[in-house]
């Protein structure tokens, strides 16, 4: 599972921020990872340096193996604090993208053939 970070200038306050969210993400959804192709991380400030509450916001994407991409966001006022429940919203999604797979034993859409 490949992991890819991205960020505006204005959350990279301190060095590990992107390492921190990261590992913090990949250990949230390490049961998925032989499912998932790859995960982007999307962290920024909407109001810049304005400030204000809950205006940090993490966007994660993960891309099953075979499917359609599923997304998250949201907002906290740290953006590790954004990350971390995007990141359990986004296992509980897969939880359910997975979980209805596996419980209808359905096997992955076939290529179109024309």
């Amino acid at each position: 599972m490949q992991v890819q970070f991205n960020s505006d200038s204005s959350v990279m306050g301190t060095e590990n921020v992107a390492e921190r969210i990261e590992a913090a993400v990949r250990e949230k959804l390490a049961r998925f990872a032989e499912r998932l192709t790859r995960i982007e991380i999307h962290v920024r400030d909407e109001n810049g340096a304005k400030g204000g509450a809950d205006d940090k916001a993490c966007t994660i994407e993960a891309r099953p193996a075979g499917g359609r991409a599923i997304g998250v966001t949201e907002h906290a006022a740290k953006v590790d604090d954004a990350a971390r429940k995007a990141a359990a919203t986004l296992a509980q999604r897969l939880d359910r993208h997975f979980g209805k797979s596996d419980r209808n034993n359905h096997a992955p859409r076939p290529d179109k053939v024309l």
